[in-house]
């Protein structure tokens, strides 16, 4: 881990005891844990398994939150990374995040600062907005934006999107400057119980620029249609 990764962490953690002191009965210690998505997706490539999971310990205003992601197929790991970072609550509705974040795969391995925005966008859609800054001068920028409709008491469809910019060529890891890729799609889920969900749905994938010209190099698609199915819950 890089210098600039380590100052990063360092002060995301000293963060702690200040609000430690400020904890008390009105501002409990509190957790979440929420996967978001867990699920089989039925691919041309395969059947890969897919997840995501973030989670959450702190108070009302400053937290210690960890994202995690990834991908497996035919028992192999093709995407895994996970995130460690401080947030501190600006708004009733949004929070700045910072900290680092780590990439398992593709190999090789990279590291990578964070600064991040995540809340409540205006009509319920729920924002993530993240930038990173790598190793060797790479950046790149990811938007997410997710929405829930209530069809009926437990029934509810959440369209999604998630695109990605990088700045810079990385061929080792298949990712062109530029626009990326962009992952959509859209889940109906029945909610057994609100902690508990089954869903089934559509997962759409696209590659753009050199990240696509790496993928044709490789004998990849450039483009999938993905049905899957899969549960969501917390606790």
């Amino acid at each position: 881990m890089n210098n600039i990764l380590k100052k990063t962490l360092i002060l995301a953690m000293s963060a702690l005891p200040f609000q430690a002191e400020a904890g008390g009965k009105d501002d409990p210690l509190l957790t979440m844990v929420t996967i978001d998505q867990l699920e089989k997706r039925d691919a041309s490539s395969g059947k890969p398994f897919a997840w995501e999971v973030q989670g959450w310990a702190g108070y009302d205003l400053d937290k210690f939150v960890f994202k995690t992601e990834g991908e497996r197929t035919t028992g192999e790991t093709e995407k895994a990374e996970l995130q460690l970072l401080y947030s501190k609550a600006i708004d009733p509705y949004w929070d700045v995040q910072f900290g680092i974040r780590h990439d398992f795969y593709p190999k090789p391995t990279q590291d990578w600062a964070v600064v991040a925005v995540q809340g409540v966008a205006p009509y319920y859609f729920e924002t993530d907005a993240s930038l990173f800054i790598g190793e060797d001068g790479q950046s790149a920028l990811r938007l997410e934006s997710e929405y829930e409709m209530m069809l009926t008491q437990q029934w509810v469809l959440s369209p999604e999107i998630e695109i990605n910019f990088h700045g810079k060529n990385d061929e080792a890891r298949e990712v062109g400057s530029g626009l990326s890729n962009i992952e959509a799609g859209i889940r109906l889920r029945y909610e057994v119980k609100r902690e508990f969900a089954p869903y089934i749905g559509i997962h759409w994938e696209k590659k753009f620029g050199n990240t696509a010209d790496y993928a044709r190099e490789e004998g990849e698609d450039t483009s999938d249609v993905q049905f899957v199915i899969g549960v969501r819950a917390w606790f």
